[in-house]
């Protein structure tokens, strides 16, 4: 028997539409970016919320917007619109990274292989000084290295949790209730 997920509530308060959207943006409501402080609230709360559970977003709207018959439909489309383009812009990042990590890991390769050789040209034995730099160049190879190690082994990680989160945020339960 399969358990039924959680449901985690995150509750949003606005007395109306236009505290929910960037004033500056002047697209039609539905295609507009979310405001900043809403967007950094809402994604802050659904952070905490369990792995498996599912976002049910409660928008509170005290005056709903004139001309607008269901705030529900309105609101719910462009949240799901706003977190699935979020959630492609996060995807194309997370590819440029992973990009910029394959590049570099090539040049840091290469860097590597020729600090490499250049080391073996300085026999051991032949002198302190010799010693010092063959160590010097295979440790600046080596170092060379960190950057594309760092980014294909750990930064991509938050941005992919990043772009899971909008993806769940666009899937999200949303319910708008009205004149709170």
């Amino acid at each position: 028997m399969k358990q039924a997920a959680s449901v985690h509530p995150i509750e949003l308060k606005i007395s109306d539409l236009h505290q929910l959207f960037n004033s500056m943006d002047p697209s039609p409501f539905h295609e507009r970016d979310l405001d900043r402080d809403a967007e950094e609230f809402i994604v802050s709360w659904a952070r905490e919320s369990p792995k498996g559970a599912v976002i049910r977003l409660i928008v509170h709207l005290a005056h709903p917007l004139p001309g607008y018959s269901d705030p529900q439909a309105l609101v719910a489309g462009s949240l799901r619109h706003y977190f699935a383009y979020r959630a492609e812009i996060t995807l194309r990042e997370l590819r440029q990274l992973l990009q910029q990590g394959r590049v570099s890991l090539g040049i840091g390769l290469g860097f590597l292989v020729v600090c490499s050789g250049l080391a073996s040209l300085f026999a051991p034995g032949s002198g302190t000084w010799h010693g010092i730099v063959r160590e010097g160049l295979v440790i600046l190879g080596w170092v060379a290295m960190w950057h594309p190690l760092e980014l294909l082994l750990y930064r991509w990680w938050p941005v992919l949790r990043l772009k899971c989160l909008y993806e769940r945020l666009a899937a999200a339960e949303i319910v708008v209730k009205s004149g709170d």
